[in-house]
């Protein structure tokens, strides 16, 4: 068979079909990048067209966190409280940030709400919330996994552990917390630079990862058909070798 495959016929069969792969794998990637763009877009757009609802409609203190609530925007009238603590370790756009966590009581309930007001980068001292009633508009987020480090030391967090923050904040407590959009309708907080919400679940855009895969098999076809048309060349020369031999001896 490798005979067979050496000759320039098939030589340049496998080189067409090398192209074809090439090509195929090439465009099976964009399919893929296309899948997550479409998956990426359809989730913003999902949070944008969510109606902004008041808080008290989404979650209650203590109640478990809504299975629809992650980037659910909220309003809720109330004060922040108490110095501000940095939730470290964090990456913005490849640099290392820390999260800036305030205590939000709201009117109303005067429960407790957590809320990421922004970031600075890291080492930085968090500047101080704003003083008085602020209308806050918030991305709602579930509770982050338990912080193991033991406790707030310095005013800072691994994670934003909702059970650890009722140890430190006394009052009841809502159990999630809330990346600020707005305070009292300003989107830029002073010192501040606002932390984006994360998105909702962003899993591949169905059609487009089919076509990814189909453009794969395309490539492997290209190259199951060159060798079966190598493997019957060289059968077919088998099978004429005996009737070559007899010629070649008369």
């Amino acid at each position: 068979m490798l005979r067979t495959a050496l000759r320039p016929r098939y030589l340049g069969l496998l080189v067409v079909a090398l192209v074809l792969v090439v090509l195929g794998i090439i465009a099976g990637r964009w399919q893929w990048s296309v899948a997550h763009d479409v998956a990426r877009a359809d989730a913003v757009r999902e949070v944008q067209e969510q109606p902004v609802r008041p808080l008290a409609e989404v979650m209650a203190p203590h109640e478990s966190f809504p299975d629809d609530g992650s980037g659910q925007r909220v309003t809720a009238t109330g004060r922040y409280v108490g110095a501000p603590l940095v939730v470290v370790d964090r990456r913005y756009k490849g640099q290392h940030v820390e999260w800036v966590l305030d205590r939000f009581v709201v009117d109303g309930t005067g429960a407790n709400l957590a809320v990421v007001r922004g970031f600075v980068p890291e080492g930085e001292d968090p500047p101080s919330a704003p003083q008085g009633t602020t209308e806050l508009v918030g991305s709602l987020a579930p509770p982050e996994a338990p912080d193991e480090t033991g406790g707030v030391e310095d005013g800072q967090l691994a994670s934003v552990d909702i059970a650890q923050l009722v140890n430190e904040w006394s009052g009841e407590m809502y159990n999630g917390f809330a990346f600020a959009v707005t305070e009292d309708g300003a989107a830029q907080a002073d010192g501040l630079e606002r932390v984006p919400p994360p998105l909702p679940d962003t899993s591949l855009q169905f059609r487009n990862v089919m076509y990814a895969f189909q453009w794969w098999l395309f490539a492997a076809f290209a190259v199951w058909m060159w060798l079966k048309i190598v493997r019957q060349a060289a059968r077919q020369d088998e099978a004429d070798e005996p009737a070559r031999e007899l010629e070649e001896s008369t």
